[in-house]
């Protein structure tokens, strides 16, 4: 298989599978550990007021654990192109 089918073919099961779950789980939450972590504090002390509050709030919390995805892709993409190109670097210099 070339590399270029390769990875089209990668790319297409990267749509699937990010596709799949919001079309199966229409009615889902889709919540993240901040959220259960915030229920957990008001549960042991009440009164509890945050140190601050975000600057943005995403409409649902969908597109808040999408913007969260989307941020850990783009660092992943970064540190991925920096080891990628040191590696090539000291491939050519042999």
């Amino acid at each position: 298989m070339k590399g270029s089918t390769k990875n089209i073919l990668l790319i297409l099961a990267l749509i699937v599978m990010l596709t799949v779950p919001l079309l199966i789980l229409k009615d889902a939450e889709f919540g993240g550990a901040d959220g259960q972590a915030e229920e957990v504090i008001t549960e042991i002390n009440p009164d509890y007021e945050p140190w601050f509050s975000p600057l943005i709030e995403p409409a649902s919390g969908e597109i808040e654990s999408l913007l969260f995805s989307l941020q850990a892709a783009i660092g992943a993409g970064v540190i991925g192109y920096f080891y990628g190109l040191v590696k090539g670097k000291r491939l050519t210099n042999q």
